[in-house]
């Protein structure tokens, strides 16, 4: 009973860290939006708040990982996908976004059954 009680507690736990974590998550593209919006677009680099969405969306999973919950993969591949275009654009290149998200999106079909992952 007491090992399924701490098993249970712990889940709890990360249930409960997993929220806080979204909602951070949420804060800070709130005020990365509101911060972008602030100053004048020219002095904003193209590209700047991809780059930001890539930063909070993997740095969340980061933190999932690191507090052993579990990542969610979409988030990441939309990070990745966000990262890529924001640095395409960063450095004038014209990404092939909608085909870089099939291959992103195929993987992920790929690999979560290969990792024994359910649903």
């Amino acid at each position: 009973m007491h090992a399924n009680q701490s098993m249970d507690d712990r889940s709890k736990r990360n249930t409960a860290l997993d929220k806080r974590l979204e909602e951070i998550g949420w804060g800070l593209f709130l005020i990365m939006i509101g911060v972008i919006w602030l100053v004048p677009n020219a002095q904003v680099p193209k590209g700047i708040w991809l780059i930001g969405v890539a930063a909070i969306m993997i740095g969340l999973n980061a933190v999932r990982y690191l507090n052993g919950i579990k990542m969610h993969g979409f988030t990441i591949a939309l990070g990745l996908l966000a990262l890529a275009a924001g640095l395409g654009s960063l450095f004038g290149l014209k990404l092939p976004i909608f085909a870089i998200l099939l291959i992103l999106v195929g993987s992920i079909i790929i690999v979560k059954p290969l990792l024994g992952k359910k649903g």
